[in-house]
């Protein structure tokens, strides 16, 4: 199972993170709230899910292969996020996920959403140039 704990990330994605979660979080205080959903992904995780919609059944969810992938790092380089409202559902609203990426692109310049992308994937944050930080 894919981490979910902030100690996992580079500390410019946590403080991005943080900062950008209390900024939503005053703004739309009675919204869905941002919650982390990955932070580091084992090299077998980011397989399997290479692997969804090419050998196995299901949608493909990623271009990446293991050790492509900015999850795949320790520290991470990549968060993926969802929201959860008050009542305690999951909420996947796209217009969360932009409200939320316009706060964060605001406060760290330095972080990549992946919902701007051509192969959209609206949860996705990355640090811009992981690639050159990289093992």
């Amino acid at each position: 199972m894919p981490s979910r704990n902030k100690q996992d990330l580079n500390v410019t994605l946590v403080t991005a993170f943080e900062q950008a979660v209390r900024e939503y979080e005053r703004l739309y205080p009675e919204a869905p709230q941002p919650f982390l959903t990955c932070t580091y992904r084992s090299d077998a995780e980011q397989e399997a899910l290479y692997a969804k919609g090419r050998t196995e059944k299901g949608t493909k969810v990623t271009n990446a292969r293991a050790g492509q992938s900015p999850h795949n790092f320790k520290p991470s380089f990549a968060f993926d996020i969802a929201f959860i409202g008050l009542n305690k559902k999951l909420d996947w609203d796209s217009k969360l996920f932009q409200t939320f990426a316009d706060i964060i692109k605001r406060i760290a310049p330095s972080v990549e959403w992946g919902g701007d992308w051509k192969f959209k994937d609206a949860p996705h944050f990355e640090l811009k140039g992981w690639k050159g930080l990289a093992r």
